[in-house]
């Protein structure tokens, strides 16, 4: 391999290194956003906890006998939000969240529904045969109120209305930069815990109290499983992006040797033709 192959190699290298340059400045973006999502994760987690403390002293003042959508368990079919990103490259992300899915699917005699957020799901859930109810895409970060609420209405009316018996979120639980989980969290009905030992005077009425500590405890879960999605989004990209810089790294290291030894070829044998031809002029 002469001239030619290493005007091929500096033309590889080139390439790596224009890669090398986008996947390091993805790398920081990613970190970047992770370090906003968390923060904010971490706000609503506190907010989402008390929320939680609201409606336990709520259902714990209900009087005995007191029936609600909220609490009745029936065995019609189920509503998952499934929470995906809208782009790529964060390496098994969105795959993961639809084969866990498609799993809890394959197990399931009833027929189910699946809202779907982040268009990316849209096209891993259909490898997977699962069909989407709705579809929700080009979301923030951080979701602001309007997002969530339409997902959650969406949701509530299907539950209100007995068209689905279960509503369950589809998320990646953000637990390190180095770990991320898939989980299904059942979020309606919730489950009566009447042991707190308090009780308070419920006004103007049990119904009007409990559908607006509902609404809002229900939506601090959605915002959470959303943000903690988003952070976990982030990481697997952030991870990702650091990998294919490490593989640049290396490849342009085998490329530089390739091209020193080439070279070192080419000079050794202009100067073993320099020396024969002046050998064969003595």
């Amino acid at each position: 391999m002469g001239a030619a192959g290493l005007i091929e190699i500096k033309r590889r290298i080139k390439s790596v290194e224009s890669t090398r340059k986008i996947t390091k400045a993805m790398g920081l973006v990613a970190t970047s956003k992770l370090r906003k999502v968390r923060k904010e994760l971490i706000a609503n987690e506190q907010y989402s906890n008390m929320c939680k403390e609201v409606i336990n002293e709520v259902i714990s003042s209900i009087p005995e006998g007191y029936e609600s959508i909220y609490f009745n368990e029936n065995n019609g079919d189920k509503l998952y939000i499934v929470l995906t990103s809208d782009t790529g490259l964060c390496a098994g992300y969105n795959n993961n969240v639809a084969l866990i899915l498609s799993n809890r699917l394959i197990k399931e005699s009833n027929e189910s529904k699946v809202l779907v957020v982040g268009s990316k799901g849209i096209s891993y859930l259909s490898r997977y045969g699962v069909d989407t109810f709705n579809e929700y895409v080009d979301l923030p970060d951080i979701p602001a109120t309007k997002d969530i609420n339409k997902i959650y209405n969406d949701a509530i009316y299907l539950y209100e209305k007995g068209e689905v018996s279960e509503v369950n979120i589809v998320y990646t639980k953000f637990i390190s930069p180095v770990k991320q989980e898939v989980l299904i969290e059942k979020i309606l009905p919730i489950k009566k815990d009447r042991n707190l030992g308090t009780e308070y005077i419920i006004e103007p009425s049990v119904e009007e109290v409990l559908k607006n500590s509902m609404d809002m405890y229900l939506k601090s879960q959605l915002k959470t499983c959303m943000l903690s999605a988003k952070a976990s989004e982030h990481s697997a990209r952030m991870t990702a992006m650091d990998g294919a810089t490490e593989n640049a790294n290396d490849l342009l290291q085998e490329l530089s040797i390739k091209f020193n030894r080439i070279r070192q070829g080419i000079i050794t044998q202009e100067i073993s033709e320099i020396v024969g031809g002046a050998e064969a002029q003595k």
